[in-house]
This record gives C-alpha cells, sequence and structure tokens, in this order.
C-alpha cells in the first residue's frame, strides 16, 4: 500500500509536533513544509524532506494527498484555509470557537468547488472534547455539560500579560478549581460560575524598575481575560521562568452528568480527561490521525469541509476493519 504524502504549511510549535508524529506513522510520509519565512533558514529533523516557499504550493498538487496546516487561528488560518481547499485536501486545528460555522463554511465552499476533503477544528477541544461532548448528550439526553481546562498554560492570555506595561515576560496557568471537579464529579450538579470553575496563575519577569503594583493591578483587572477570574501574580527572574515554565502542558476534563429512568432517580456520570506534557506535539497527533481520514473519505468522493462529528472513527486508524474488529471490539 502506498503510503499517504503529506505537506505542512508553518514550521512552528504544532509543525514540529506534525513532524515527529508522522515519524511515529508507517502508513505517512512527509513530502514538504511550506514556510512564509527562508526556506533555507528551516532546518527539519526529517533528512531528505524539501522546505518550500509557501507561495509555491500550488506546484506541488500532484505530489501531495493532504495537507496539515499548522498556523494560527487569528490571522493565518481565515485565510489559508479556504486557499488551500481550493488545492488540496486538507487538515486543520482552528480553533476561535464562536468563528467556526462561518470558517466552515468557506472552507466548504472552496473544498466542494475543487473536490477535496477538508477537516477542520481538530485537536481536543476543539476537537475530542466535542466528539466526547457530542456522544455524551446524545446517550444521556437529560443532563449536564461541564468541561474544565488545565493545568496548563494559556499562550493567548500569556501573550495578553506580556502586553501590559512594565512587563518583560510572561507565562499564565488555566488551573481547574478542584472543589468544582469534585462536586460534578459526584454528581452534584452544581450551578458555576466563570471565577467558580478556574483559577488563573501568572508568573511574571517584570522589567526593571517597573512598577510591579501596578503590573499586578492591570492584570487582575483585564477585561475579557482576568477580570471573572481569581488570578494570582507571582514576579520571578527571567532565569527562573525559563528553567520552570519553558514547557507547554495542558490538559482537562469533560463531564456529562445526566440522569436515567421513568422517575429519573438514577445519576450517571461521563468522564474524559487528557493530561498533557506537550500542547502542540499531542495537537499534532490528532492532525496526522485525521489527515488520514480525509484521505480516505476523499476517495470515497466526500467532498467539501468535515468535522469530528462527520468522520467515521475506523478512518483514523491505520488498522484494518478487521484488525479492529477483532482487537478492539
Amino acid at each position: 500500500m502506498n503510503k499517504i504524502r503529506i505537506g505542512i504549511v508553518g514550521y512552528g510549535n504544532i509543525g514540529k509536533g506534525v513532524e515527529a508524529a508522522i515519524r511515529q506513522n508507517s502508513d505517512t510520509e512527509l513530502v514538504a513544509v511550506f514556510t512564509r519565512r527562508n526556506p533555507e533558514s528551516v532546518v527539519l529533523k526529517t533528512t531528505g524532506v524539501k522546505v518550500v516557499d509557501i507561495k509555491d504550493a500550488e506546484k506541488y498538487k500532484n505530489d501531495i494527498d493532504v495537507m496539515i496546516l499548522c498556523g494560527g487561528s487569528a490571522t493565518d488560518l481565515p485565510e489559508q484555509g479556504p486557499k488551500f481547499a481550493a488545492m488540496f485536501n486538507i487538515v486543520d486545528s482552528f480553533d476561535t470557537h464562536a468563528k467556526i460555522p462561518e470558517y466552515f463554511a468557506k472552507v466548504n465552499n472552496a473544498a466542494e468547488a475543487a473536490k477535496k476533503t477538508a477537516v477542520i477544528s481538530v485537536g481536543w477541544d476543539p476537537g475530542l472534547f466535542s466528539m466526547i461532548r457530542m456522544l455524551s448528550g446524545a446517550i444521556l439526553p437529560e443532563g449536564n455539560d461541564y468541561t474544565f481546562w488545565g493545568k496548563g498554560v494559556s499562550q493567548g492570555h500569556s501573550d495578553a500579560i506580556r502586553r501590559v506595561t512594565g512587563v518583560k515576560n510572561a507565562i499564565q496557568y488555566t488551573i481547574p478549581i478542584d472543589d468544582a471537579v469534585e462536586s460534578v464529579r459526584n454528581g452534584k450538579n452544581p450551578e458555576l460560575s466563570t471565577r467558580q470553575k478556574h483559577l488563573r496563575e501568572c508568573f511574571v519577569v517584570a522589567e526593571e524598575g517597573a512598577d510591579k503594583a501596578k503590573i499586578e493591578a492591570d492584570i487582575k483587572n483585564m477585561p475579557n481575560y482576568f477580570a471573572d477570574y481569581d488570578t494570582v501574580v507571582h514576579f520571578v527572574s527571567e532565569e527562573e521562568l525559563k528553567s520552570n515554565h519553558s514547557k507547554m502542558p495542558h490538559g482537562g476534563f469533560v463531564f456529562r452528568s445526566g440522569k436515567t429512568g421513568i422517575d429519573t432517580v438514577n445519576n450517571h456520570i461521563i468522564e474524559f480527561s487528557l493530561k498533557l506534557d506537550s500542547n502542540p506535539e499531542f495537537t499534532a497527533n490528532v492532525l496526522v490521525a485525521y489527515a488520514r481520514a480525509a484521505v480516505r473519505m476523499n476517495k470515497e468522493s466526500s467532498y467539501g469541509a468535515k468535522t469530528v462529528f462527520d468522520v467515521p472513527l475506523s478512518y483514523l486508524s491505520a488498522k484494518s476493519h478487521a484488525e479492529l474488529i477483532k482487537g478492539l471490539l
């Protein structure tokens, strides 16, 4: 069987993770990495693979089975998704939840017209967590969903802190509040405010001579980021930040707490959790699994944009249908 030929657009943390994931999947191979940087400045871990200017991607339409887009959701993917879906089967991790319907429509139009398959918003949330929420709600129609994120680094919130006057560098962790998690896990069906679900912990390197009290106040009162949460600010040295807070862990929990029976007296809890040492590397592995599915669906003439709700689970696996039934069913 021929290997699935994969291209990577963007060689940041997720792009590097995709490269590593391809090496762990024997039915895939990396053909090229496409970048906006000078291709000569990008050094890959995989020998013999081309680094190509992103402007030349169209020349590879016949050499790549699926393109994995590894750019950011704020500015990269809204432009790249529809553009690349008009040329390739694609998979991406677009994660701006509120804008997914609009993004889906644009990618769908491009992919359908080109008879390509585009699996969007793949990762763990949106992605795996979305799938669990859907599945759990279908099984327990009378109930409540709860999602907790962390403990993990929030890149967006960390960036927001770094934009505060007097801040040289910073990292922010999103931390689920244990009492809230346990209340849900024990079937109490609590009504939880934003503040009751998560704590935000910040590690900040201040500029020399900066007003630390003002920095802390500016962070804690920042609307849309910290004002609605209990927030703890620690001031640390650049060395401590680099030594203790340079990794990118994350994870979280999805719960469905529901009732069954004529009198709804029996309680049930569905719980799905992740604990990740590397958020981008785990996301990359999910992307590669869905890249396999995108190619399979395209061969069946299933064109247009797809989400995790639309992809048959067996299409994610390198194993045959018979192997899955024998080994896992």
